[in-house]
């Protein structure tokens, strides 16, 4: 793979004669003391341009993360006299990229991360810098406890996080209004709405698009509600279901699509990809799909492509009365961490303070990486305004469900790379009718203690 471009780069010339500062050609008659003084004239600004400070610094994304982020990159250079090598790209392939080189001790020295790769790469907190002994660089008063909870693996303090995302449901008001249905509520709403858009509209109409995760999360909720668990112990790697839990997480997920509610599997895999984004489905562009069951993250994404006419509004999430818990999955969209074989810790921890607190990296990161977690960043973004008022109203709606402790942290294996292939391969066999409910929940409990014992 090309190396990333460097933000700060000394280019020296090209072939040929060397060339001194004032553009003369050097040639052999010049004495040998004049080509060492010439020479000393051309050697000072590389040897300048090299005794700065490097730091590495990688993400990935897309391109208008990338430009947000160079731009705030230029910034903490100038503004610290370092040069900051940047190494980004698109999300394929970047854990792999990333996994190799944490394994050959040549991470970059601030990483962009998902929050469950901690479980992958510091299962006792010791494969990334302690941020506990960075506390002067790091403005942490300007996160929650509950934020910097997200980023702690055995009490030492691993990560920090950009902003926060949980799932919501996004309702096309204009699709409902077609079938004659309200914004649904309850869980019992929800799935009326299943046989009244297949009686009204047909049966190329659904309330719900979503990938399969999604409804995997969604059945979860319905059952964290009901049993008070969801499918993954948060403290300790063992299965929390009971296997009736279980069975009945399965049998949700089949009604959902057995009530016509949310789209099938073997549907979305027709057209075009079981995998592929609910705002690139044509059904969703058109109304014929009135609903989403996504991150708060995506929103601006969804509402790019529906039809002129189409309105998108945020649904209330349905909760069991007198449940304690709101089953609502949620943890930080992107985390920044520092490699364990830094040699510059503290100003790594600068740079990721910056990227985190400063306003002026607000104003140009904006919301490139999600609404800004640190209090600071938040705020410059609210006074700047243009804040899109979905975003808001959805983000209020999570942090109420956090400030309420209905939120509970989920298990960092629970979104473990292994642990979801394996979670996906059984919901597939109930998607395609390859294996019976009961069966399909024995393997979710019995397979995946096994597989939690193996990657804890």
């Amino acid at each position: 793979m090309k190396e990333a471009p460097t933000l700060t780069s000394f280019a020296a010339p090209q072939g040929g004669a060397p060339v001194a500062s004032g553009g003369r050609t050097l040639t052999g008659s010049l004495t040998r003391r004049t080509l060492l003084a010439s020479g000393a004239a051309l050697a000072a600004p590389f040897v300048h341009a090299q005794d700065k400070p490097v730091l590495r610094f990688a993400w990935w994304g897309g391109a208008g993360r990338h430009q947000a982020t160079l731009a705030a990159l230029k910034v903490f250079e100038q503004r610290h006299g370092v040069r900051v090598k940047a190494e980004y790209m698109g999300f394929n392939g970047y854990l792999e990229r990333l996994t190799t080189q944490i394994a050959g001790r040549s991470e970059p020295d601030v990483m962009q991360i998902n929050w469950a790769w901690l479980a992958m790469f510091s299962k006792r907190g010791n494969g990334f810098t302690d941020l506990n002994a960075l506390t002067k660089e790091l403005a942490l008063d300007q996160f929650t406890e509950d934020d910097l909870a997200y980023g702690r693996v055995q009490g030492k303090l691993n990560a920090l996080p950009s902003s926060f995302s949980a799932r919501v449901f996004l309702w096309n008001q204009t699709a409902l209004s077609r079938a004659g249905v309200k914004l649904p509520e309850t869980w019992d709403e929800l799935f009326a709405t299943g046989p009244v858009f297949r009686s009204k509209l047909g049966d190329a109409h659904y309330p719900i698009d979503g990938e399969l995760y999604d409804m995997i999360l969604l059945s979860q909720s319905f059952i964290q509600q009901k049993h008070g668990t969801p499918f993954v112990d948060p403290t300790r790697p063992r299965v929390a279901m009971s296997p009736d839990a279980a069975l009945e997480w399965v049998r949700t997920y089949k009604r959902l699509v057995a009530e016509h509610v949310a789209t099938p599997l073997p549907l979305r895999a027709s057209l075009g990809g079981a995998e592929k984004p609910t705002e690139q489905q044509p059904d969703w562009v058109t109304g014929r799909w009135a609903g989403n069951y996504t991150w708060d993250s995506v929103i601006g994404l969804r509402a790019s492509t529906l039809a002129p006419g189409e309105k998108l509004a945020l649904g209330a999430f349905p909760t069991l009365p007198g449940s304690r818990e709101s089953g609502l999955f949620g943890r930080p969209t992107v985390m920044y961490t520092i490699g364990r074989n830094c040699k510059q810790p503290e100003l790594a921890a600068r740079l990721m303070n910056f990227l985190l607190t400063d306003p002026e990296a607000a104003r140009l990161l904006g919301r490139t990486r999600g609404l800004p977690s640190a209090k600071s960043a938040m705020r410059v973004l609210q006074q700047a305004g243009g804040l899109p008022p979905l975003e808001l109203a959805a983000h209020d709606q999570i942090q109420a469900q956090r400030d309420a402790g209905r939120l509970i942290r989920p298990a960092p294996l629970f979104e473990h790379a292994r642990f979801q292939k394996f979670m996906r391969e059984v919901f597939e066999t109930i998607a395609y009718a390859k294996t019976n409910e009961a069966e399909a929940a024995r393997r979710l409990v019995d397979e995946g203690n096994a597989l939690l014992q193996r990657i804890q």
